[in-house]
């Protein structure tokens, strides 16, 4: 770079100076200086190893609104307008009430997460939740961060320096190009394909079983589709090989449902109750999908399996917190109680009639005025869950005649509404579907709606 394209750059300390004066007021000057400091060293470096043009206003700017949110200390909670129920992005599954009371609750104070109240001595962590999913699945389990960790462990303690068979056509990549052949690398195990990408039958399995074989692995399809001259294995027929070969069986659920999809109009889901009937000998499932609790990844099954897991050295850098675990145990709850289809907002939202989602959209429209209408919409459940399927309703369409912005101007404006409102833009329309637009969050919707519409807004 050259010398007079260096001095053209604004130093630390003018950025820090003018985003002070931004700041002024709402955070104390010396630590704001400090702060700002760090930050503007950093951005500046990095814009300069770039080439990058350096406004210094613009970087003052962009640093003080940084450092306002940072020192709020709080993620952004934003309205869900899109009708994907599991909206990753958005953080899956929003929490029950009594759920959001009990982590509140745990929080503010000690709990007994590894502390046994009957004998005074330490206990184990997890407990509570181990024997409600034996009243719910029949089977114990172990608990961690998420499902590709419940993966992860399963098969480092299980299948380290030895053999996993999988069908070629099971061999899945997730969201954020996290694909299941990696896993299996990273465990140490080593993978041993079966079959085509379309058809696998159990002589693939039997041909492919050795002395070497540590695990039979089946991954149930929940975010993909294959359709056509098809043929798999269902997950009894695998368990009764493994039973006769002496090899345990581990199916990757997914999305964990506790409770029928057919309820609420949508194709059968394999249920973890069922899997674990049909023979599984593991079986891994999430948290925050169709089960409508935390990010957790949840292994059940046999005991024996389940105890090595919960005593190998890699569960410990895996397991969750106690806001999760008490997360988690109030969910589980709602499904003893019998009460997860009202309780859980994930339920809650998929069994919700296409009629509810015309009432609240025609509410929403008579509030905004001409610029809306009521339209025909189809949801998602999305998350990884139920691929292809749709539910449909009725929501909002925000177009951009008559003078108003458009359609991405709208959709922007409302993610920097206050709440932000995350809607979808599809042919030049900004569509708002009920069906995701949580109880008590509709007035707010409305008022970053009509914000949004104003000319020059």
């Amino acid at each position: 770079m050259s010398a007079d394209r260096r001095s053209r750059l604004p130093s630390v300390e003018a950025v820090v100076q003018a985003a002070l004066a931004e700041v002024d007021g709402r955070l104390e000057a010396g630590p704001a200086r400090r702060w700002l400091t760090a930050l503007a060293r950093a951005d500046l470096a990095e814009r300069r190893a770039a080439g990058a043009a350096v406004d210094a206003g613009a970087v003052a700017s962009g640093l003080a609104a940084e450092l306002g949110t940072l020192a709020a200390g709080r993620a952004s909670r934003v309205i869900n307008a899109t009708g994907v129920v599991l909206q990753t992005n958005l953080g899956r599954s929003p929490l029950s009430a009594e759920a959001v009371r009990r982590v509140a609750e745990v929080a503010a104070g000690y709990s007994d997460l590894e502390y046994d109240l009957d004998t005074g001595a330490r206990g184990a962590r997890g407990t509570r939740i181990g024997r409600a999913l034996v009243a719910l699945v029949g089977a114990p389990a172990v608990v961690v961060n998420n499902n590709a960790a419940a993966l992860l462990l399963a098969l480092t303690a299980l299948a380290r320096g030895r053999e996993v068979v999988v069908s070629r056509g099971e061999l899945i990549e997730v969201g954020g190009s996290f694909r299941l052949p990696d896993v299996m690398r990273l465990s140490g195990a080593r993978l041993v394909e079966v079959g085509t990408t379309n058809r696998t039958r159990i002589s693939d399995y039997e041909t492919a079983l050795s002395s070497r074989t540590a695990l039979l692995l089946k991954v149930h399809p929940s975010n993909y589709r294959v359709t056509g001259f098809t043929e798999a294995v269902g997950l009894r027929e695998l368990a009764a090989l493994g039973r006769r070969a002496g090899v345990p069986v581990l199916e990757d659920l997914g999305s964990g449902a506790l409770l029928p999809t057919a309820a609420a109009g949508l194709p059968g889901e394999p249920l973890v109750a069922d899997s674990i009937r049909d023979g599984a000998d593991l079986v891994a499932f999430s948290g925050d999908k169709l089960l409508g609790g935390p990010q957790a990844g949840i292994i059940a099954g046999a005991p024996q399996l389940v105890r090595k897991l919960a005593r190998h050295p890699l569960y410990r850098t895996l397991r969750p917190d106690k806001l999760t675990l008490a997360a988690l145990e109030a969910t589980l709850a709602a499904y003893l109680r019998g009460t997860a289809g009202r309780d859980l907002p994930v339920w809650r939202a998929l069994a919700m009639s296409a009629a509810e989602t015309r009432r609240r959209a025609r509410a929403w429209a008579a509030a905004v005025g001409d610029a809306a209408s009521v339209v025909a919409i189809d949801s998602a459940v999305g998350g990884g869950s139920l691929p292809g399927a749709t539910l449909k309703g009725y929501g909002l369409a925000v177009g951009a005649a008559g003078g108003r912005p458009s359609a991405a101007t709208i959709a922007r404006r409302l993610r920097a509404g206050d709440p932000p409102v995350v809607a979808r833009v599809s042919e030049d329309r900004v569509l708002l579907d009920p069906r995701t637009v949580l109880d008590g969050e509709d007035e707010a919707l409305v008022t970053v709606l009509r914000a949004a519409l104003r000319a020059g807004a």
